[in-house]
């Protein structure tokens, strides 16, 4: 089983702390198999997470668009940001990736509004149902609301420095391609640690 933490910044983010190098070195030290690199509107650190750690790099970018934040993960290029939902993921999706909204009703961050949410259903892939940022309330909201629209769901890590990873990820099958990854993160288990060391399910 492969450990996955799909949300997590480095310093290319204007809010991160840790160089790759130290991320990297920090999921060694976790047994963290992939990270999916999702820094605030840039693709920089990306590309070079990926020429760096390649076996551990899933390349990502966390976008703010003109309402709420929208990651694309496996992608291959930069979204802008402030583009309208619809677009930013679209052009995720024409570059093969997939759609993930994180904290999608944190009322503290940058979020959407649920009818948006449902308006936009069709073209989200994931939904993430734990952020360690996020109160109680607004975890178990998102929860609800990827079970009513039948959203395949994450929990991310949302790591701003490599002290913070380890905290939490997904526990799945190895997959090939990302509609595997689709499926197979579909049946994986969501872990929640006090630590870096043994987790619980969320």
């Amino acid at each position: 089983m492969l450990r996955v933490d799909l949300h997590l910044h480095s310093h290319y983010s204007h809010d991160g702390r840790s160089s790759l190098q130290q991320l990297i070195d920090r999921a060694h030290e976790c047994g963290l198999d992939r990270l999916a690199l999702t820094d605030h509107n840039t693709f920089d650190g990306a590309q070079e997470f990926l020429r760096l750690a390649p076996e551990l790099a899933i390349a990502g970018e966390e976008v703010k668009t003109l309402e709420g934040e929208v990651i694309g993960l496996f992608i291959t290029a930069r979204v802008a940001p402030f583009l309208r939902p619809e677009q930013a993921m679209d052009l995720i999706h024409g570059m093969g990736g997939l759609t993930y909204v994180p904290h999608p009703l944190d009322r503290n961050r940058s979020h959407f509004r649920m009818d948006r949410l449902v308006q936009l259903a069709g073209r989200i892939d994931i939904i993430e149902t734990y952020n360690p940022w996020c109160d109680a309330a607004a975890n178990r909201a998102a929860a609800r609301l990827a079970e009513d629209l039948g959203k395949v769901t994450a929990t991310g890590s949302d790591s701003h420095s490599a002290e913070e990873l380890g905290r939490s990820w997904m526990e799945m099958e190895e997959y090939g391609g990302t509609d595997d990854f689709l499926e197979k993160l579909r049946t994986a288990r969501h872990v929640v640690t006090t630590s870096s060391g043994t987790g619980r399910r969320a």
